[in-house]
């Protein structure tokens, strides 16, 4: 299959640069697999769609403030984006600009309230650095880091907890899963009251998931791996709602990747913690999700793939053409889609 197949044309615009206001007022596209219906709805409408039994399932990772700019001993200056805590204070960094950051080298970030010294140059041309500091790692990188936005929002983030999700718990992402933004605290006590279940899984989102498709067939991709855990007690809530016959609703492809990783053929879970690079693209059978909650993705990229696997491709890309034409917001900041 080729990569071409998952282009589609995205005027700029609707690019979404800012946050909507109210995050459950963005809009919302209700796809049916069954009858390949189409339906325009607002965000918090979902409730309409959930039923008493189900269980939703979302990413309760935080994202860290993980650009941070800096300075050289020769004063030039430098930005450095984590990626991912190797162990302690050692961390694997993108660096820019790398040509003269070779291991040995300091650089200095918040007027030496962080230092950090480059240990090794990294395959790819990342860097292992280990960071110097007094104090508390994470107080220090919320006062001197930037939100990591990906690289097609070019507005500033006035306020950092909008590219969070309202159930942010857990340190560890480069990027949002931004299918949970939409969530309200009140929305979601109110899909609660309506006897739907919510169970949590932790994957830290990497930088990858913003990395294009450079191969012609999309099955000589080679795809990027994420760090991921799920506890007992949500292990039960989701195994619970299979038994019962209820559906396992993923909120975002973060926690569908995570679900189909680690799902049995009947689509149990059991609690357990490792790394995933599983890559999801038409053709593959799903084990354990029943119905998703994602935004529009990029023209040919993993995720408008897996959107394809659980939907159909022809079905996705005329929702998309849709999508267009209606004007809808795009990517991390923009709407969202419930395929059930």
């Amino acid at each position: 299959m080729k990569v071409s197949e998952f282009k589609y044309d995205l005027p700029e615009e609707l690019i979404a640069q800012t946050p909507i206001e109210k995050r459950d007022t963005s809009r919302l596209m209700v796809l049916n697999r069954k009858t390949h219906t189409i339906e325009h709805r607002i965000f918090k409408d979902i409730i309409e769609y959930l039923k008493p039994g189900d269980c939703l399932v979302r990413n309760n990772t935080k994202v860290i403030p993980a650009r941070l700019y800096g300075k050289k001993e020769t004063g030039a200056r430098v930005e450095f984006l984590l990626l991912n805590r190797i162990e302690g204070d050692i961390w694997e960094v993108m660096v820019r600009p790398g040509r003269k950051l070779h291991p040995g080298v300091e650089v200095t970030f918040g007027d030496g309230l962080l230092k950090a010294v480059v240990l090794d140059v990294l395959e790819g041309g990342n860097r292992k650095v280990k960071f110097e500091y007094q104090g508390i790692f994470n107080e220090i990188l919320d006062k001197i880091g930037l939100m990591p936005l990906p690289p097609y929002i070019h507005e500033r983030l006035k306020q950092k907890d909008r590219y969070q999700t309202v159930y942010a718990k857990y340190d560890g992402s480069a990027a949002a899963p931004t299918a949970g933004l939409h969530f309200t605290d009140e929305l979601l006590e109110e899909i609660k009251k309506k006897g739907v279940e919510i169970a949590n899984v932790t994957l830290h989102v990497g930088i990858g998931t913003f990395r294009p498709v450079k191969v012609e067939e999309i099955e000589n991709h080679n795809m990027h791996s994420e760090h991921y855990y799920i506890k007992q007690e949500d292990v039960e809530k989701i195994n619970n709602t299979r038994k019962n016959g209820g559906r396992i609703i993923s909120v975002g492809t973060t926690s569908c990747r995570v679900l189909e990783s680690i799902a049995d053929d009947n689509g149990m879970v059991k609690e357990c913690e490792g790394d995933t690079s599983i890559f999801i693209y038409p053709g593959y059978k799903f084990k354990c999700i029943d119905a998703l909650i994602t935004n529009f993705h990029l023209p040919e990229s993993t995720l408008i793939m897996l959107v394809s696997a659980f939907a159909g491709k022809d079905y996705i890309m005329n929702a998309y053409e849709e999508a267009v034409k209606e004007k809808y917001r795009f990517f991390s900041f923009g709407d969202a889609m419930f395929i059930m």
